[in-house]
């Protein structure tokens, strides 16, 4: 077991979010002496945002990591730290565990997420963005769904907020394909929040059990980091305390 206070934590925001949505964990670690970075997520699919994250790991850590991700960005963090030795343990909050070859799509099949409608046009809105693939767009979540299904324990004012700096995701990224997965050679936690329904809870508890993560549970939206974010640390408090 090392110095907790030689680790360093990195959180990893999912799509339609961005690092705001880790304040609250942020600013508890950082209380508890915990050097804590807070990277953006590019979201314009997962090989790419995996071999940023894994640049910024290589270029911005030093010694033990604990890498956390939340949503889209489980899958992120599972692809990034195998190629990040420097990772000792991984946290997912709310979010997606992928195995080899698959999909964030696929693992939402059947699941009754949400996300997983016949007509997409009725819960996204599709932007072009300069560069993209042809035929590829990204994707913003409609107001009425960030209030309904992304965060309906948070209040009011911050289910607005919420729609109104979302962080768009690339369709790319949500259809791509899983690399070797680093929960397969690291230990790993899992939050899961029992009412979320962008993951549903029976999807959460699938993949945390396939992974083999050490599992915690909170009645929580999508979003249980802002809205329960007590339970989020303990579970980065146990990974720092455990490696």
């Amino acid at each position: 077991m090392t110095d907790a206070t030689k680790q360093t934590i990195v959180l990893v925001h999912g799509a339609w979010a961005d690092g705001s949505s880790w304040d609250a964990v942020t600013r508890a670690l950082q209380a508890d002496g915990y050097t804590v970075l807070v990277p953006p997520n590019l979201l314009r699919g997962l090989a790419d945002d995996a071999a940023y994250l894994a640049a910024f790991l290589a270029q911005r850590t030093s010694g033990p990591v604990v890498l956390v991700g939340h949503s889209y960005g489980g899958a992120v963090i599972t692809n990034a730290a195998t190629s990040a030795p420097n990772v000792a343990a991984l946290v997912y909050v709310n979010a997606f565990i992928p195995d080899e070859g698959e999909t964030v799509v696929q693992i939402l099949d059947g699941s009754g997420s949400a996300l997983a409608v016949e007509d997409p046009t009725t819960i996204f809105d599709f932007v072009a963005y300069p560069g993209a693939p042809e035929g590829v767009v990204e994707v913003f979540l409609k107001p009425e769904v960030v209030h309904a299904s992304f965060a309906p324990d948070l209040s009011d004012a911050d289910r607005w907020t919420i729609a109104a700096s979302q962080r768009p995701a690339s369709l790319i990224a949500n259809v791509t394909p899983s690399g070797e997965p680093a929960w397969r050679t690291r230990p790993s936690w899992a939050v899961i929040g029992t009412d979320d329904l962008v993951i549903p809870v029976a999807v959460l508890r699938r993949l945390a059990e396939r992974a083999g993560s050490t599992v915690s549970e909170v009645a929580a939206s999508h979003v249980s980091m802002v809205s329960h974010p007590e339970t989020a640390l303990a579970a980065i408090r146990a990974a720092v305390a455990a490696v």
